[in-house]
């Protein structure tokens, strides 16, 4: 997108069906040289050795809890990217949980993976990229599943971009995102964000105009948006 993404802008519901993703939490990283491999191969390890969560000195008692959602102890990110082709470049990333603690038994573990592909063509660009994320279920009789536990979520990006000159560029993206339940007694839902946005940079500044629509906003069926957007950078 020139501007940014359908769901970064006026969309309730934002960011719902989104990867777990490393920097919410503490972590180290460690980053592959550039052009170390061929095909510009690079890839990234990310740890976040502890998600616990720790009250303050001046609490009544020091508290001492699992992450909000009972997933894990630490976590681990794993990302590899490549341009083996001029304007291809392709990537991929992994996420998991580690040491669930309490309850040790689950039905599914957290975690997600994704992979994208963009190409670049003379002034035309594509992207295509794919996520999975599934969900901490626990295998315990005190936590019992229903039918509107959610299982997994699955989301599709697709986006086309034109640069009709060196100031001047415009983009075109559809984002759906896919909620699925633990039963079949609940049917999946489906959330779908459009925007078509140009974008015109004069010197240091760039002035953009986006137009988004959104269709089962939330997951709710038949509730739409719809947003336009003026910005000056």
């Amino acid at each position: 997108s020139v501007y940014a993404r359908p769901t970064d802008m006026g969309d309730p519901s934002s960011g719902a069906g989104d990867n777990f993703t490393i920097d919410s939490y503490n972590n180290i990283q460690y980053h592959m040289p550039a052009d170390l491999l061929p095909f510009g191969i690079v890839g990234k390890v990310a740890y976040a050795p502890d998600l616990d969560a720790y009250g303050s000195g001046n609490n009544a008692g020091t508290t001492h809890t699992m992450d909000k959602d009972t997933v894990g102890r630490n976590a681990t990110e794993i990302q590899v990217k490549a341009a083996p082709l001029d304007g291809l470049t392709i990537g991929a990333s992994y996420f998991e949980f580690g040491h669930s603690g309490s309850p040790s038994k689950r039905a599914q573990s957290a975690e997600s993976g994704a992979y994208y592909v963009t190409y670049a063509t003379g002034p035309f660009s594509f992207g295509y990229s794919q996520a999975h994320k599934a969900m901490h279920l626990p295998d315990n009789a005190s936590t019992a599943l229903t039918d509107t536990t959610i299982e997994h979520y699955d989301q599709t990006n697709m986006s086309v971009a034109y640069a009709a000159s060196d100031d001047l560029s415009i983009s075109y993206e559809v984002e759906k995102d896919e909620i699925n339940y633990v039963t079949q007694a609940t049917a999946e839902k489906e959330q779908k964000s459009k925007a078509i946005q140009v974008a015109y940079t004069m010197g240091g500044m760039t002035l953009a105009v986006s137009h988004g629509s959104y269709d089962n906003v939330g997951f709710t069926n038949d509730k739409t948006n719809d947003l336009t957007l003026f910005t000056v950078t």
